[in-house]
């Protein structure tokens, strides 16, 4: 069936007119009334009553009008999505790294690339909505290697300026995280203590379930906090933070796009070519 006769159909049907009809769709009444007729032909139906210039559906021209009608509708709808799709990259996140990374560097990509905006959003769970880039966190050992945008690495921070904690012998105030999802590998604070020489510091070790807070308690000097080197990265550019020449270590942990390859828009692959430098800088 012709495409254009389907169309020519479905809006004589919908403005009851030819004439109407010619003029949306930017053709002759005459135009109209030979793909309709060509249509009637293949069918071997009737779809119009012809009463000189009047016309009014049969019984099966209200049938096919309301499946085209339904039909083209679903199509304007995804035509309309996909062309929003290809100018909006939608990001879903956790909250630690939309606070610390992603939202303060949100303008640079958009300055960089003014046809495309950002909308990040926060959640701890895998979103899979179509259009939604979700950047999360998790075991790297479970996670395709080709979906890792970043494996990370932790160490100590505190706030710029104060003195080295490991001086003296007062007690430190050690902020760390137990994460919310269980099954997630622990942060690696003994494998640094040790890499450090610090497994027999006086430490105070406080937790919360994000490493937002930590971050926080650190940059209001109430202490230093154990953090991945990802959120601190640009804190540390701007001197808010600093570490105490201690050496990062490894973990099992790592950011991850699932099923990244599989994004084809240039909005959503330029995000996430630009994602992964600016994570791995």
């Amino acid at each position: 069936m012709s495409l254009q006769a389907l169309k020519a159909f479905e809006s004589a049907a919908r403005r009851g007119s030819f004439k109407l009809a010619a003029e949306e769709l930017s053709l002759t009444p005459t135009a109209i009334s030979h793909h309709i007729g060509n249509l009637e032909s293949r069918l071997n139906v009737s779809l119009f009553h012809r009463q000189g210039r009047q016309i009014s559906l049969t019984g099966t021209g209200v049938r096919l009008a309301r499946a085209t009608s339904e039909g083209f509708r679903k199509i304007d709808s995804a035509l309309e999505e996909v062309m929003k799709a290809g100018n909006t990259v939608r990001v879903t996140t956790t909250s630690s790294l939309a606070a610390m990374v992603l939202i303060p560097s949100q303008h640079e990509f958009e300055q960089a690339n003014p046809d495309i905006s950002v909308e990040i959003s926060t959640g701890e769970s895998v979103d899979s909505q179509s259009y939604v880039i979700p950047i999360r966190f998790g075991d790297a050992s479970v996670v395709e290697d080709s979906d890792v945008v970043r494996l990370e690495s932790f160490n100590v921070f505190g706030a710029y300026g104060m003195k080295s904690p490991y001086s003296g012998n007062e007690p430190i105030t050690l902020f760390s995280t137990e994460w919310k999802n269980k099954a997630l590998p622990h942060a690696p604070l003994a494998t640094w203590l040790e890499k450090n020489g610090l497994e027999g510091a006086n430490i105070q070790l406080k937790t919360f379930d994000q490493e937002l807070f930590g971050i926080q308690q650190a940059m209001a000097g109430n202490g230093l906090v154990f953090c991945s080197t990802t959120l601190a990265s640009k804190l540390l550019k701007a001197n808010v933070l600093q570490h105490f020449d201690t050496q990062s270590v490894a973990s099992d942990l790592c950011y991850y796009v699932p099923g990244k390859q599989s994004f084809e828009t240039r909005s959503a692959a330029r995000f996430l070519n630009w994602i992964e430098d600016l994570l791995n800088q």
